[in-house]
């Protein structure tokens, strides 16, 4: 693996954190030339995601420094390659957490890309040529075709940002569980943060009784005023998790906090499915009887395969469902991702990387 290959022959600017002390400052590095399958993206805004924060501190031991974060990139298409077809110079755009996959494999076949097990990610992989990807905190990005989605024309390009990271992230596991399809159903959120508020637009939209499980009771009134949920537990009181026991029939948990899944377990009716997509760096204690005493299922998710992603923003563009966001300058990107490790926003930060209007 290279930083560089021969065909890096683009200057770009962007932002980077160098050491594990995780502060991002200005980088001027390469990017490859526009390719026969790619597109090159004037980069308008980029989501902040916790998994920025992550990588930028290497809190997981993987990170290849220097790391530019962003995997929530929206922009509009410069430069088009010639084997791309359905895309045009201007069509506004986005790019999320994949970069390359196999393209041969049961699950690429099947638009399943982000469970092949040589999916590379928007940053810190390896893309085919043997370079390191760079994400985008940056002005602009070389991305191939098949690893991007148009965005509806009345999603504004900075709302719609974190859809391309939370929004599937959440979308992916509420269809294949069939909760899309089943208005009247419970569903249960774990955690009321940039996954789990768009979670509640979802369940909202598509009919379903939304509940969520919070250990801050202070966001209670947000929950049920702002977002529109019907029921909200503070999972550190014991009666109200008492109250509650088997009325649930799908819980997403989306916390990142380590906590065990013993309690919520309980919340499921007989039969009820946990999916987690929250990312603890530690082990989730999962006690025994919860589990067969209930004949509950637990169960895990990541993203979405490209035909998912485009779907789920079709869905958005439909429902009007986007992100809360707080819009950032690209010298607050420090300031936001220090708020963000003591989950001070609400809901997702933004960097505004090109200055121009979200509606473009």
């Amino acid at each position: 693996m290279a930083q560089t290959t021969p065909n890096h022959t683009q200057t770009v600017s962007g932002w980077a954190a160098h050491d594990s002390s995780g502060k991002i400052t200005p980088y001027v590095f390469k990017r490859r030339a526009n390719g026969v399958n790619d597109l090159t993206i004037e980069i308008f805004y980029c989501g902040i995601c916790h998994t920025d924060l992550h990588y930028a501190r290497n809190d997981w031991g993987i990170t290849m420094y220097p790391v530019v974060p962003g995997h929530e990139i929206t922009g509009v298409i410069t430069k088009i390659g010639s084997n791309v077809r359905g895309f045009k110079v201007g069509d506004r755009v986005g790019v999320g957490c994949l970069a390359a996959s196999c393209l041969e494999c049961e699950f690429c076949k099947s638009s399943q890309e982000n469970y092949c097990d040589q999916t590379q990610f928007t940053y810190n992989g390896i893309f085919w040529d043997g370079s390191i990807t760079y994400g985008g905190y940056s002005k602009f990005l070389v991305a191939d075709h098949r690893y991007v989605v148009h965005i509806p024309d009345n999603l504004p390009l900075d709302a719609a940002a974190p859809l391309l990271c939370a929004g599937i992230t959440v979308y992916s596991p509420m269809k294949e569980n069939k909760m899309l399809e089943s208005p009247g159903k419970k569903l249960g959120i774990i955690g009321l943060g940039g996954l789990g508020h768009i979670a509640v637009k979802f369940g909202k939209a598509f009919g379903l009784h939304v509940t969520i499980i919070s250990t801050s009771p202070s966001k209670e009134k947000e929950a049920k005023q702002r977002l529109g949920a019907d029921d909200f537990i503070v999972s550190t009181h014991p009666k109200q998790m008492e109250a509650k026991k088997r009325t649930l029939d799908f819980i997403l948990d989306t916390a990142s906090a380590n906590h065990s899944l013993g309690n919520y377990l309980e919340l499921l009716k007989v039969n009820g499915t946990l999916v987690v997509v929250g990312a603890p760096d530690k082990p989730m204690e999962l006690p025994s009887f919860p589990l067969i005493f209930g004949k509950r299922t637990i169960k895990g998710s990541i993203l979405g395969g490209m035909k998912e992603t485009q779907e789920m923003m079709d869905v958005c563009g439909q429902r009007n469902i986007k992100s809360d966001i707080e819009v950032v300058k690209t010298d607050q990107i420090n300031q936001a991702l220090d708020r963000l490790s003591r989950n001070d926003v609400r809901y997702r930060f933004v960097i505004d990387i090109a200055c121009k209007s979200a509606k473009m």
